[in-house]
């Protein structure tokens, strides 16, 4: 178990230096507010997906997803 927490952690925080060193290198290029206006829509839409998901309880309205048993 302990060993699952340090591999979480550890890919966790590579993930956090590479999106860190991503901006370090488009802030030198001047692109950085480039990269900001093309990313914005993007995670508008996954913060509004998120909340309506929170919303839902976690449950879909898709009429396709099913239970295991068939039921919704």
């Amino acid at each position: 178990m302990l060993i699952r927490f340090g591999l979480i952690a550890g890919g966790v925080v590579v993930l956090a230096l590479l999106i860190f060193a991503v901006a370090v290198v488009l802030r030198r290029k001047g692109k950085l507010e480039d990269a900001r206006r093309y990313a914005d829509p993007m995670v508008r839409a996954g913060l509004r997906a998120a909340a309506r998901r929170f919303e839902d309880g976690g449950r879909s309205r898709d009429s396709r997803t099913r239970r295991w048993d068939g039921r919704r």
